[in-house]
């Protein structure tokens, strides 16, 4: 197995990531998941750990889903607009397993996030395992979309510059998400923006079995949401749970993926661009090295200014092949 040698801030950062999602889910139970959805980011966690933005502005909105609704935060800068008339939007799909979702660490990254790329972005507060079985969450996400489309007109965003994005289990939610809007005839997307996705939950990959005690991700982990987000064993097949099985990869909107070095999904990442590409869609992952699971966030860690400035160029109009991943 691989050692890791980690430095005091990545530490930290193993340390708040610990607060808000499960280290040892055999301890879990139905009143500790919602504690640790619920929980709050003090002002000293995200000064020292995180990126705050004080430049965004967050609107909260409630989006009708099937059989009920689910809250929505829309994150943007207005000088953005004021000076490009409109911008970009991102749908963002949040990870945690489809079981953790706390809104408080998610709002802190994506207001961040919006503003270092120019962009605008609605978090959805999907439906949330071991509640809400699959596919709730990918329905609530498609929902979401279509409400976003016809909303965007009212927030001055590009109609030519909807992207659909997500991290980690909300990459597969992002992902399968533009594949209902292609089977549906539904909106049509500039892009997929998919952070160390997870495309196959059979948890069968080279780096799922070198990465598997992972500091940010590790097997256990994996196993326990995969095994709270399905109805049933079968459910890991289908193309809406496991995107990589899915026998018809075309015509999707072009797909950055940015996969992290040292985590047991890197190779989800990979096998799915190549997959895409494949069958037609432009697709390119890109390797953040040294970079561990869920790095996005965290003001220090490695990987982050290199991928927020593949997400502008991408947002800009770069062709998926022509990206690297550059930190100036």
């Amino acid at each position: 197995m691989p050692e890791y040698k980690l430095t005091g801030r990545a530490r930290r950062i193993i340390g708040i990531s610990s607060r808000y999602q499960a280290r040892n889910p055999e301890a879990l139970t139905d009143d500790l998941i919602d504690d640790i959805n619920n929980m709050t980011i003090t002002a000293r966690e995200a000064r020292k750990v995180l990126c705050p933005s004080r430049n965004v502005i967050t609107h909260t909105f409630v989006i009708p889903v099937t059989d009920g609704a689910i809250t929505g935060y829309y994150f943007f800068n207005p000088r953005f607009s004021e000076l490009a008339g409109v911008i970009p939007l991102i749908i963002f799909c949040h990870g945690g397993g489809w079981v953790f979702g706390n809104m408080d660490f998610y709002s802190i990254f994506l207001r961040h996030l919006a503003e270092a790329t120019g962009s605008s972005i609605l978090l959805i507060d999907y439906r949330l395992a071991p509640k809400h079985k699959f596919p709730t969450a990918v329905e609530d996400c498609y929902d979401a979309l279509l409400w976003a489309c016809e909303g965007a007109k009212y927030w001055k965003a590009d109609p030519d510059r909807i992207f659909i994005a997500g991290d980690s289990a909300g990459g597969a939610l992002a992902t399968v998400t533009a594949m209902l809007a292609r089977d549906r005839k539904g909106p049509q997307l500039a892009g997929q923006i998919l952070l160390y996705p997870i495309t196959d939950c059979r948890l069968r990959t080279q780096s799922m079995t070198e990465y598997k005690d992972s500091p940010m991700l590790n097997e256990n982990m994996l196993s326990f949401y995969v095994k709270n987000y399905a109805r049933e064993p079968k459910d890991i097949l289908s193309p809406m749970f496991s995107p990589l099985l899915s026998p018809d990869l075309s015509r999707l909107p072009p797909a950055l993926i940015v996969s992290a070095e040292i985590d047991p999904l890197s190779d989800d990442g990979v096998l799915y661009g190549k997959a895409l590409n494949e069958a037609g869609t432009k697709a390119s992952c890109l390797i953040a090295k040294g970079a561990l699971h869920g790095f996005m966030p965290y003001r220090h860690a490695v990987g982050r200014k290199e991928t927020e400035n593949a997400i502008k160029q991408f947002l800009a109009g770069r062709s998926v092949e022509s990206i690297q991943l550059y930190d100036r």
